[in-house]
């Protein structure tokens, strides 16, 4: 006999109507963070904090909330209420930090700071649910009020908010900062007192390319080899020799490898942002890289991505439109503001030769330490850029100017 489905025993029908729930969005939320790095995982932190009420749900396809990441700002990237709600991702911080160049080294007495993915997993696995923290399930569709999942559920909420990191794009003119880091255990302490952001004092290959330590304990160090390089091509091998190469320089012998971090970051040249908004999906809001949220010069995204947590968390309306429009605003306003960095990437990009690009980088650095923190935190005063520009320049005059105004022309 044929069971009509008034006659299907209770429990069954429950099980039913959870697989149906489960499978056809009928799932209460009110936002979906499609994306589990920085940006959204900064997000889903300010909303616990700040709106407790709204129920959020964050998705990333990897195994783990913020992937594999050390992410670093300068003392006054943000401001004093922004150090507090984010104190809790900061592993290290350090009072001063060292460059190195063929023509001088410097010691500069401004704050510094490395967050941790493994910090933001832990902080947002304490604000949210564990039932609204989704991993290892990529993300196949993304609507403005929906996000499909490979395993066929369709979640639903009044705002979707992607975060899943900077697709291929016309609209901007990019060149790259990309690097390898190895967190290493050494056998002799070594000696470091805080960060060196910068040693170009190794041989230039590939564009501007220096070393970067973070002293992560007396016989543990965070070492980068980075390149500022036109192409974002990188191969690992050759990195973990001068890795290794660079180790024996200072003296220290490797013991262990801890882990391994690889990046290719975006640095802006020129472009067209609004274009770039419009390259997306329209009314889906876009946070972190695929808003154009990062620093020109340093590629830091940090300080960017905590602004905008604070943006979204201060919104009345927390549905797709209000927040497309918030963060679209506040993008776009960003990279306009931010033209004078562009030029400066363009000085050193178009005009520099490739073993001569560091150069730029050496002559900014023998300004003053207020003057350098107030540019890596993006809000340089006028007179700054005009004693940046002025006096000694660090490449030909005419070969700069005719780059320049080449490029304003279209003739790159």
């Amino acid at each position: 006999m044929v069971r009509r489905c008034c006659d299907t025993p209770a429990s069954q029908r429950g099980f039913a109507l959870a697989l149906a729930s489960a499978y056809d969005g009928i799932v209460e939320q009110d936002i979906i963070l499609a994306g589990g790095g920085l940006a959204n995982g900064l997000i889903a932190l300010r909303l616990a904090q700040q709106r407790p009420e709204v129920r959020v749900t964050i998705i990333e396809q990897g195994p783990a909330i913020g992937g594999n990441h050390t992410w670093s700002s300068f003392g006054d990237d943000i401001n004093a209420v922004q150090r507090e709600w984010t104190k809790e991702l900061f592993a290290h911080r350090w009072d001063h930090y060292e460059v190195r160049f063929p023509a001088h080294r410097r010691d500069l007495g401004a704050g510094y700071g490395s967050a941790t993915s493994e910090l933001l997993a832990a902080a947002i696995a304490r604000a949210l649910p564990p039932e609204r923290i989704i991993t290892g399930v990529p993300i196949v569709a993304v609507s403005a009020d929906s996000v499909t999942l490979a395993d066929q559920r369709v979640l639903k909420a009044g705002g979707v908010i992607d975060g899943r990191g900077q697709g291929p794009t016309t609209a901007l003119d990019l060149r790259w900062q990309k690097f390898l880091g190895q967190e290493v255990e050494l056998a002799e302490p070594h000696g470091l007192t805080g960060p060196v952001i910068m040693d170009a004092t190794v041989p230039q290959l590939d564009g501007y390319r220096f070393v970067y330590t973070l002293p992560f304990g007396p016989k543990t160090v965070l070492i980068e080899d980075t390149y500022f390089s036109d192409g974002n091509d990188l191969s690992p091998e050759l990195l973990r020799r001068h890795l290794a190469d660079y180790a024996a320089s200072q003296g220290w012998t490797i013991t262990r490898v801890v882990r391994e971090e690889v990046g290719i970051l975006p640095l802006g040249i020129g472009g067209d942002i609004e274009k770039f908004w419009d390259e997306g999906a329209p009314g889906i809001p876009r946070v972190g890289l695929a808003a154009g949220l990062f620093h020109p010069v340093t590629g830091y995204s940090f300080p960017d991505a905590v602004r905008t947590a604070d943006l979204v968390a201060s919104l009345g309306k927390l549905d797709s439109a209000t927040i497309y429009r918030a963060v679209r605003d506040h993008s776009v306003r960003a990279w306009k503001q931010r033209w004078m960095y562009r030029l400066l990437n363009r000085m050193l990009f178009l005009a520099a030769l490739p073993d001569e690009r560091y150069r730029v980088l050496e002559r900014f650095y023998e300004h003053g330490d207020d003057l350098v923190g107030r540019f890596y935190a993006a809000q340089p005063r006028l007179a700054d850029w005009r004693r940046i520009l002025s006096g000694r320049p660090p490449l030909p005059v005419g070969r700069a100017a005719s780059t320049l105004i080449r490029y304003e022309l279209g003739l790159k």
